[in-house]
């Protein structure tokens, strides 16, 4: 079953996330959602059902456009989703998805459980 990565190149955690899928001999499927604007609301409503999150816990709460914007707020999922699909950058990274489900690598221990 093949990976795929949802990736930002500029990022650390996203870099080492993917650095440690090609140690363990794992070549993904690489999406720049930022530069590609991967996400529809359709496509991220999925990934956060495979991560079996909700769709503020993939939020970067540390970024300023949240904290100026969404902070202290209360959104519906619905919101959260379009929310994050016109606001890419707010979604934490990388999210490495392996069928049907999914996993935030931005702790690499995590991606262990897709292995």
């Amino acid at each position: 079953m093949s990976y795929k990565i949802y990736h930002n190149s500029r990022c650390r955690k996203s870099r080492g996330g993917l650095q440690y899928l090609q140690e363990k001999g794992i070549n993904p499927e690489i999406v720049e959602y930022l530069k590609d604007k991967a996400f529809t609301f359709d496509s991220l409503k999925d990934v956060i059902k495979k991560l079996e999150l909700k769709p503020q816990e993939i939020v970067r709460t540390q970024e300023a456009d949240y904290k100026q914007n969404y902070k202290g707020k209360d959104f519906s999922d619905d919101e959260w989703i379009k929310i994050l699909v016109e606001n890419s950058k707010l979604i934490r990274r990388p999210i490495i998805v392996k069928g049907d489900k999914a996993v935030l690598g931005d702790i690499v221990e995590h991606i262990d459980t897709l292995l």
